[in-house]
């Protein structure tokens, strides 16, 4: 599965214990992050993250492309309740395509956990079959 990590600065050290407690999981599937989330991922787990540029040069929308696409099965995008949400729209964006196309979606660290453990026990095998069409 492709998974895609995002995180807003004050939920970059959560993002981290996240992924060193999945570890095991997460070390099965393909890691995409935005750049600095990736690098402090990847610093503190060890885990290969692949790195899109940082979120407000580019990485949110690269990303978000790979949703368009279909080419993502789950994002996590762990995001400060308390950010001004009224420069947001790249964060918007990233709900969006993942709605438009089905996309599971974690906003905080408990669906971010129950989506990892859904992901675990076979739950979202789903998305391989819908990936696997969508490239048809």
């Amino acid at each position: 599965m492709n998974i895609a990590l995002i995180a807003h600065d004050n939920k970059k050290k959560l993002m981290e214990n996240l992924c060193i407690a999945y570890r095991h999981i997460l070390s099965k599937h393909n890691l995409y992050a935005t750049e600095t989330t990736g690098r402090l991922i990847q610093e503190a787990t060890d885990l290969h993250v692949h790195n899109f540029l940082a979120g407000h040069l580019g990485g949110v929308e690269q990303l978000g492309s790979q949703i368009a696409y279909n080419k993502v099965d789950l994002v996590i995008f762990l995001r400060d309740a308390l950010y001004n949400w009224s420069n947001s729209s790249d964060d918007n964006l990233i709900f969006k395509l993942a709605d438009t196309h089905n996309i599971p979606i974690a906003s905080n660290l408990a669906t971010a956990e129950a989506l990892i453990l859904a992901l675990e026990r076979g739950d979202l095998d789903w998305r391989e079959i819908v990936r696997s069409e969508s490239s048809e």
